[in-house]
């Protein structure tokens, strides 16, 4: 915390920032005297992965730290590339070589990948594509400035933009978390506690 209170001290950066840390790591920084406070937390978070929201988001919330989130389409599986019962496409990040091993497998599973088709209609509902609608939805929390993604051509880039600012219909949103939820639940777990 001193290094990086001195560069911003030292005119060197503006803010600091954190990314994956654990809460008691955060907690521990911003209880820090002397120390140059933290502006920004770089978590994954998507619909498929929602561990931030426990208790990264709402103790960055009060310590007015805000959220720059990596991997909102989930590695592209939000895109609806990846389709159940299909091969991985030959291109995607998912079959790389050097990207592979870094992919979650889980999300790739073909509850989950069913539950994304299923979500597909609901994104059309709100006159998104699956790919918008998910950024949509991450974008949502007022805790999110930010989310990076993975474009590869400048077509992505435009048609990931129109999710900024679109205002969806939170029961559309409410019903694909419901989706998701069942999809990544193991059967004989009992159904998430309601928020």
């Amino acid at each position: 915390m001193q290094a990086l209170t001195d560069v911003v001290r030292q005119g060197k950066v503006r803010y600091i920032g954190f990314s994956e840390w654990p809460v008691d790591k955060i907690q521990a920084a911003i209880s820090m005297a002397g120390v140059e406070k933290f502006v920004s937390s770089q978590p994954q978070h998507s619909l498929l992965w929602r561990e931030p929201e426990a208790k990264v988001f709402p103790l960055c919330r009060s310590n007015g730290i805000s959220q720059i989130v990596w991997s909102p389409l989930a590695q592209g599986v939000l895109s609806g590339k990846y389709l159940p019962g299909a091969a991985v496409p030959s291109a995607s990040r998912a079959a790389s070589a050097t990207m592979g091993s870094m992919f979650d497998k889980a999300f790739l599973s073909r509850p989950v990948l069913e539950a994304i088709q299923q979500i597909k209609p609901r994104a059309g509902t709100a006159g998104l594509t699956l790919a918008q609608f998910a950024l949509a939805w991450t974008l949502r929390e007022s805790d999110v400035a930010s989310a990076i993604i993975g474009a590869t051509r400048v077509e992505q880039i435009e048609e990931n933009g129109i999710a900024a600012g679109k205002a969806v219909d939170p029961a559309l949103f409410s019903e694909a978390e419901r989706l998701i939820e069942r999809a990544l639940r193991p059967h004989n777990e009992s159904p998430p506690v309601a928020r």
